[in-house]
């Protein structure tokens, strides 16, 4: 008995037997089961390609139906000729007098608003009607044949039917025009389609005509127009400016108000003249500016004179008559200097030069006096004069005040006298530009080429209907796949699996041919079936670091999916390589297993998980060497009780002290508690999906669940995959397990040269 060698890991989820150690069993992150991978990029073109050759017969079907379709439609179209006329639409048109034009400057127009305008105006309602009205194409229900056009019916009277042509003509008219712009010139091609080439030649030349013409009839009306608005604004000015004068000579009359010379530039009313009074008192106030001036500077010299030294004044040192006797005195002072040293100042000469000096101090002195009382004189005078002045200027100053008071009313009259004026001048000035070049036929559009009636027809392009109709079928084909794919639930392939699950695939067992068997494709070890098999042993090898788990669960998402093979087949290839294994038959809802073994069911593993019997009395040897059976037994009432129990613990325990490998075929995850028990104390889970069988809802439900009961999950295990229909993304799943086998003709010949 094992049970105490029995490790259980409530972390992980899982328990192990012997030879299945706990710390280094390898187990893959539980985060991705039954959830997308996270790894893929956000644009792989192999996968679309992989999606484009899974329906590639689709795709290739809407492909040449829709050319098909699109080649027949275009053989069935009447043959439509397109005529163009080239026009060239300058911004401005040549101008004869230099003058500004009646319309808008459109030559000033930015970017392409002008050009648009004049597109929209060849595609106008109004230009259409005056070439059917030109071409008399509205006339008779003939005239509406004659250019392709299938007439209303004649009912009601000749003006309603007359009304209805029309309405017939321009729709026709309007829906075959094509204004095609010369990409980087001033050209535009005014093209119409018609099934005759010579009725699209004129009616593309009518266009082009009417267009011109138009343009010119615009232009002449717009200076018509110009010249009577601006005949009654002249009229109406002229009236008011008269008016207004005679208002103002009577309110000058009334209030005497003499102005002379003209208005002067700077001032703030245009019509303000300079009046008498005010000229006065300009003069006045700038002679008492000056005079105030000449007061303030002859104030400044006399105070400097009364406060300081006679001698040092400027105006005495500069007198020449005290520069002349300064002179005179310093030479008698110094000859009296001289004759000091000779004579004694009681001398005659002496005295008489001691005179002569004193003589000249007296003179000086005089001199600087009058000097000094000249300063006075002339500040008393300055401030005379400054104030006769300022009295004059005061008594101005009322008068004018007065006359600027009474002229608030003559400076309106005179600012409207000055705008009535310039806007009278103004309109006669434009009158006449106008009435020159009213006459003047300028016109800024011109025919660069007429129309010729066409000599190959311009729809339908067969070509480009091919193209857009072999586009058409692609795109359509394309987008029919991506919806399939994206409404597939199915898992077919290993990618699939491993895309839509998040698992890593184990093996993938090929679907059986018809009218074979699974025994017989498991005794064949050369088949395809078993070569499958013997890969999946190999992939559960390396699934863990100590090799295959001890044990190992074979569960799938809901019945029929090839589980129970799958769990023989595992437990048959484990014993043919010499490891003692126990196949125990775990689904004790419906066992199967017995039947694929050939042994009785009457007592199993049912009996040892009540209690009832011990594992060794229900274990059941088989033909295969090595490979020991427990089959279900009586079915329980319930199973899930049983799982649940710490006895499966103790049987895997008592189980691995005689086998190296358990093997346990689970019933379906959906729907019971058996598996997700189970899973919870095996060493490993191996999940069967059955290829276009499973639904990946099913799956990821089945491995969330799997998930819950922390399952250590080994892979998926892909049942009844048809690799002959396969082929997917590039890759050929055809598996061809009989390499190295040889061919029935090389063995034929080989025992044929074996014989004596």
């Amino acid at each position: 008995m094992l049970g105490d060698n029995f490790v259980e890991d409530r972390n992980s989820g899982r328990g192990t037997t012997l030879g299945a150690s706990r710390e280094t069993s390898y187990e893959p992150p539980a985060a991705n089961w039954g959830s997308d991978r996270g790894d893929q990029p956000v644009l792989d073109l192999a996968v679309y390609w992989r999606i484009a050759l899974k329906h590639r017969f689709l795709i290739l079907g809407c492909f040449f139906g829709v050319l098909v379709i699109g080649i027949a439609l275009t053989l069935l179209m009447t043959p439509v000729y397109t005529a163009q006329a080239t026009l060239q639409i300058d911004r401005e048109a040549a101008r004869v007098f230099n003058t500004e034009e009646v319309l808008p400057n459109e030559g000033l127009v930015q970017g392409e608003e002008f050009f648009q305008t004049q597109y929209g105006l060849l595609r106008s309602r109004s230009l259409t009607e005056r070439v059917i009205q030109s071409l008399g194409l509205a006339n008779s229900d003939a005239s509406l044949q004659a250019v392709g056009i299938k007439p209303p019916p004649a009912e009601g009277t000749a003006v309603e039917r007359a009304a209805r042509r029309r309405a017939a003509a321009l729709d026709a008219l309007q829906e075959n025009l094509s204004v095609s712009p010369v990409r980087g010139s001033r050209l535009v091609a005014v093209g119409y389609d018609n099934p005759d080439p010579v009725v699209a030649a004129r009616i593309a030349n009518g266009f082009a005509e009417n267009f011109i013409q138009a343009n010119l009839d615009r232009k002449f009306e717009s200076s018509k127009y110009a010249r009577q608005f601006l005949e009654e604004r002249i009229a109406q000015t002229k009236l008011r400016l008269e008016d207004t004068e005679r208002q103002l000579v009577a309110y000058a009359v009334n209030q005497q108000i003499i102005n002379v010379g003209e208005p002067s530039e700077g001032s703030d009313a245009p019509g303000s003249s300079q009046s008498l009074t005010s000229n006065n008192l300009v003069a006045l106030n700038a002679s008492l500016a000056s005079v105030r001036a000449e007061r303030v500077a002859a104030e400044e010299r006399w105070r400097s004179a009364r406060s300081s030294s006679l001698m040092a004044l400027p105006e005495v040192l500069q007198n020449q008559s005290i520069q002349r006797l300064t002179e005179q005195r310093a030479l008698l002072d110094a000859e009296y200097q001289q004759k000091l040293g000779l004579y004694k100042p009681d001398y005659p000469e002496m005295v008489r030069l001691s005179a002569q000096i004193e003589e000249a101090d007296r003179q000086i002195q005089a001199i600087a006096n009058n000097v000094r009382t000249s300063i006075q004189r002339q500040y008393q005078i300055a401030a005379n004069q400054e104030r006769s002045l300022l009295a004059q200027v005061n008594a101005l100053k009322g008068d004018v005040l007065d006359l600027r008071d009474r002229s608030i009313q003559y400076n309106i009259l005179q600012r409207e006298l000055d705008t009535t004026r310039t806007l009278y001048e103004g309109l006669l000035q434009r009158y006449k530009e106008v009435s020159v070049t009213g006459g003047v036929a300028s016109n800024n559009i011109s025919i660069v080429d007429l129309a010729s009636p066409p000599e190959e027809p311009s729809k339908p392009d067969l070509m480009l209907n091919v193209l857009l109709a072999a586009l058409l079928g692609l795109g359509l084909g394309v987008v029919a796949a991506v919806v399939l794919e994206a409404l597939d639930e199915t898992v077919a392939t290993p990618e699939d699996a491993e895309s839509k699950l998040g698992v890593p695939v184990l093996g993938v067992v090929p679907l059986l041919d018809k009218g074979q068997t699974t025994a017989a494709a498991l005794a064949d070890v050369r088949s395809a079936f078993s070569e499958a098999y013997y890969s999946l042993i190999t992939a559960l090898q390396f699934s863990t670091p100590n090799g295959a788990p001890d044990s190992i669960l074979v569960s799938s998402a809901r019945p029929a999916e090839g589980k129970s093979t799958t769990a023989f087949a595992v437990a048959l290839n484990l014993a043919r390589i010499g490891r003692r294994v126990l196949l125990i038959d775990g689904d004790l809802r419906n066992p199967s297993m017995h039947r694929v073994i050939g042994v009785e069911n009457e007592r199993g593993m049912s009996n040892v998980l009540s209690g009832s019997l011990d594992l060794k009395s229900v274990v059941q040897e088989t033909k295969q060497e090595n490979l020991s059976f427990v089959p279900c037994g009586p079915l329980p009432p319930n199973p899930a009780e049983l799982w649940g129990g710490d006895r499966v613990r103790v049987l895997l325990g008592e189980a691995g002290e005689s086998f190296d490998h358990v093997v346990i075929d689970g019933p379906p995850v959906l729907g019971f508690a058996d598996s997700p028990l189970l899973a919870a104390v095996v060493g490993g889970v191996v999940f069967v999906v059955e290829s276009r069988g499973t639904r990946r809802g099913q799956a990821r439900g089945a491995l969330r669940r799997l998930q819950v009961g922390r399952a250590h999950l080994l892979g998926v295990v892909l049942t009844k995959f048809n690799a002959k229909s396969t082929s997917y993304g590039g890759y050929d799943y055809a598996y061809d397990y009989h390499y190295g086998a040889a061919q029935p003709e090389e063995v034929s010949a080989t025992k044929k040269s074996k014989r004596p």
